[in-house]
């Protein structure tokens, strides 16, 4: 394998993109979420209970315990550390410098203090992907990042220490992981939808916030949308494995098939940040011959090579095409694929039975593990090799004890990961050793590792559920309230708001699959909305003269189910079409005995008024400041002027490096001449092979 500098540096850049935009959408809706008069104020998250301050941090690990000696509360502190997130973030990817592992320790820590207080706003998936692929970050980023590396002439970095490269074989590892229980789950859920190819014909509509384009794909035709749910289940189950393959092409391959997934999924549906955290984590799948890749090497002259390089490249592409050849057949076999000339079409069904893929996920779940085993065992041995090629007793010294930490650690993780990752199939999650079971249990508060499975079910199989609130000044004459992201108004367009997660909005939802005793939260926020809280109103709509009831709140609030299907094309001036269902939470006002009762049931009165803090401490002070400067602002517009604004920067340093002192070392070794002291031992050197241009070449090419 070639080296993995670039895809590291590419990571690390990635997962601080991720955590700017995770912080600062986190905190445009902190007020309305977690504030003093928000739907879950965090303050009550937090009660200390008599126990040892150690103990107490390790229990409930946030930094939010710390806020009261700085004067302030909960929600307070949540925005401070959020701020200082988002700004370490933005830091870290704009200068090579602060992408190091203290930088990235911080930023973990910071996120996983606001999961402990973020509730049911903060328990998707991705917020523990984050969590988890923001840990690695910490093992992946160098003790002290240089401004740049030099190059030895094999193209591997001078000085780059031999345990670099096993953290990020976590990452691999972390993406396999991933993708595989994701494929898996939508099958073992036995959902009609998944097993019926039809899936995307219901997915586009009913996801929880969709795009304009979402529109679109959904009126594709049945057989190409039963066609992309096989080409899901090929790049979720059947690929992943490839993530080890010894052959660089396969890997590459398994590479561009992730990608594209990902980005059909941005295209068609609003997921925040995950699709981007996802694309982050398959640069694992890279290295750098294929980042740095000149157009000039494709004119390369081929020589004559060794009889036994030649044999191992034959034996390479043999085993390409048999991968390929297998993947192409065992498609069209458990999918039937067949095609339609006469009316240009592929049809597609399931030829497999739910017993029959039990049986096989039974039967490949171990050995998935032990690939891991056997990858990360090669992974090991070279670090050891590259160990003994270090020179000088106390260097070598001080690798070995690095190597031993950091091989340590991750074959650590890599235990711990087992336990969520046999949650696919339960007879291998029994047959886990004992001490892996103890480990995660050890630090699973922490979310070092996490179970995934997205897309378990299609939901909304008979139309999309969405609730609609209502407001009303005399119980007769009601308004509807609209939110700003998710489907109300039939002829908004679908609104495109990624990377920022509306949270309140993914939590509607979330209620409209059930009824409203399945979402607790759902009562704080219709008191707040009798109460006519600002910073809820924001949640719903940042332009306070959009929302119906600004002057007044109203005096009763209900909420109405409705079935939202997608507009027929040639429908003009509508995106949706929608028909009532029943009522979801009844008419309610202000000291109305059932808003009291179900206040009660939920544990959500408020008995203990929030603590007074001093109104002159300057640290809230600025605080309060900073949040009147960008609460005009829709949290939005805010990430896309903060990305706009990181790409022009970027743009910027592109420009300005080559002009720079502080350039690149390969610009400048191609003006600098060879000093004469290492004329001699360049002379020893064997030429490099000017056939080194294929992509699938195993050796290191020259750098020039």
């Amino acid at each position: 394998m070639a080296g993995s500098e670039g895809p590291r540096q590419l990571f690390l850049q990635g997962v601080a993109a991720v955590f700017t935009f995770a912080f600062a959408s986190l905190y445009m809706q902190i007020p309305g979420l977690y504030g003093a008069e928000g739907i879950l104020p965090a303050r009550r998250t937090l009660r200390p209970q008599g126990k040892g301050r150690w103990q107490q941090l390790w229990e409930t690990p946030t930094l939010l315990w710390e806020a009261p000696q700085l004067g302030l509360d909960t929600s307070q502190g949540l925005e401070l550390l959020s701020l200082l997130g988002a700004l370490l973030a933005l830091g870290a990817l704009l200068m090579r410098r602060l992408r190091n592992l203290f930088v990235y320790l911080l930023l973990w820590a910071a996120y996983l203090s606001a999961c402990q207080v973020g509730q049911v706003f903060l328990y998707f998936q991705w917020d523990s992907l984050l969590l988890e692929t923001g840990f690695l970050a910490v093992l992946v980023a160098p003790l002290r990042q240089p401004p740049h590396h030099k190059q030895a002439p094999q193209g591997r970095l001078v000085g780059a220490s031999p345990h670099e490269g096993l953290p990020f074989w976590l990452v691999r590892w972390l993406l396999f992981r991933l993708m595989f229980a994701s494929g898996v789950v939508k099958l073992t859920s036995r959902c009609p939808a998944w097993w019926g190819l039809t899936a995307l014909t219901y997915h586009y509509e009913t996801q929880c916030l969709p795009t304009p384009a979402s529109w679109f794909a959904h009126h594709l035709p049945v057989w190409l949308q039963k066609l992309s749910v096989v080409a899901t289940f090929l790049i979720e189950i059947a690929v992943p494995p490839l993530f080890f393959a010894p052959v660089r092409r396969l890997r590459l391959a398994a590479f561009y098939s992730q990608v594209l997934l990902q980005v059909l999924i941005i295209i068609t549906g609003n997921y925040n940040f995950f699709n981007l955290l996802t694309l982050v984590l398959t640069t694992a799948l890279l290295d750098d011959g294929h980042l740095t890749a000149e157009s000039g090497n494709s004119h390369c002259k081929k020589t004559p090579t060794s009889w036994p390089r030649a044999l191992l490249s034959l034996l390479s592409l043999l085993l390409e095409f048999t991968i390929y050849g297998l993947l192409a057949y065992g498609t069209v076999h458990c999918f039937g694929l067949e095609v339609d000339w006469e009316q240009h079409a592929v049809h597609s069904r399931t030829t497999f039975t739910f017993h029959q893929f039990t049986q096989w996920l039974k039967m490949v779940t171990l050995p998935t593990m032990w690939l891991g085993v056997a990858s990360l065992t090669w992974e090991l041995l070279n670090a050891l090799w590259r160990w003994t090629q270090v020179r000088g007793w106390l260097r070598k010294l001080c690798t070995a004890v690095q190597l031993f930490i950091f091989g340590t650690a991750t074959v650590a993780l890599f235990v711990i990961s087992l336990v969520p990752y046999s949650y696919i199939e339960p007879s291998s999650h029994g047959h886990l050793w004992t001490g892996a079971h103890r480990l995660f249990g050890a630090v699973e508060h922490l979310q070092l590792a996490n179970s995934y499975g997205l897309f378990r079910r299609m939901t909304g199989l008979g139309g999309r559920p969405e609730v609609v609130l209502e407001g009303s000044y005399d119980g007769q004459h009601w308004t509807e309230i609209e939110f700003m992201y998710k489907p109300g108004n039939v002829s908004r367009p679908p609104p495109v708001v990624v990377p920022h997660q509306p949270r309140l909005d993914w939590q509607m939802w979330f209620a409209a699959l059930g009824p409203h005793s399945h979402s607790p939260w759902f009562t704080s926020l219709v008191l707040r909305l009798l109460q006519g809280k600002d910073p809820v109103i924001r949640l719903i709509q940042n332009d306070v003269a959009r929302y119906p009831f600004h002057k007044q709140p109203p005096t009763y609030v209900r909420a109405q189910r409705y079935k939202y299907w997608f507009s027929h094309p040639g429908e003009q001036s509508q995106w949706w079409r929608r028909q009532w269902v029943e009522e979801f939470f009844p008419p309610v006002s202000l000291g109305d005995p059932t808003l009291d009762m179900l206040l009660r049931q939920f544990g959500l009165q408020d008995r203990s008024p929030p603590r007074a803090l001093s109104s002159g401490n300057s640290l809230a002070q600025a605080l309060r400041w900073i949040r009147k400067q960008l609460s005009p602002l829709e949290a939005s517009t805010l990430l896309w002027g903060l990305l706009a604004a990181v790409g022009a920067i970027r743009v910027m340093q592109a420009l300005l490096g080559p002009h720079s002192p502080n350039s690149s070392p390969l610009a400048k070794e191609k003006h600098k001449p060879a000093p004469k002291k290492d004329s001699g031992a360049a002379s020893k050197q064997p030429a490099p092979a000017p056939d080194n241009c294929s992509s699938s070449s195993h050796t290191p090419r020259r750098k020039k």
